[in-house]
């Protein structure tokens, strides 16, 4: 008599391979939403943290700071942060106050009081990274 074989069929093989992808069909959905609010969260604390620093330099210097970049000078951070979404140092925005008859006469060029992203992209709440 011949003994049976022990292995996988065909059919088995398949059944167990759709599972497989069923699965992972739902959980890359999942995943990838779930980078994605990670990165928002990233880029809400750095705008939190270069809009209080530049509160904190307006407050110490007792005007804007000319630059993104005269924080790092100043000691007020030691580099500046990634744009989580653009994944570079280079592409925040500056919001610069605007020109007034005071700065001209106390002869200071208009400081960064404010920073935004600079992607285009909308985030997960249908608002654009660049106007957070």
């Amino acid at each position: 008599m011949d003994s049976p074989r022990s292995g996988f069929t065909l059919i088995e093989l398949i059944i167990v391979l759709a599972i497989i992808g069923i699965l992972l069909g739902l959980a890359i959905p999942q995943y990838q939403t779930a980078a994605k609010r990670a990165r928002e969260a990233v880029l809400k604390e750095n705008l939190f943290i270069l809009r209080k620093l530049i509160n904190q330099y307006h407050l110490d210097k007792g005007q804007y700071p000319p630059s993104l970049q005269a924080l790092v000078e100043e000691g007020y951070l030691r580099s500046i942060p990634l744009d989580p979404i653009t994944k570079s140092q280079d592409t925040w925005v500056e919001i610069r106050e605007e020109f007034t008859e005071e700065l001209i006469q106390a002869g200071l060029q208009p400081g960064v009081i404010d920073v935004q992203s600079g992607s285009k992209e909308i985030g997960l709440d249908g608002s654009p990274y660049n106007t957070w």
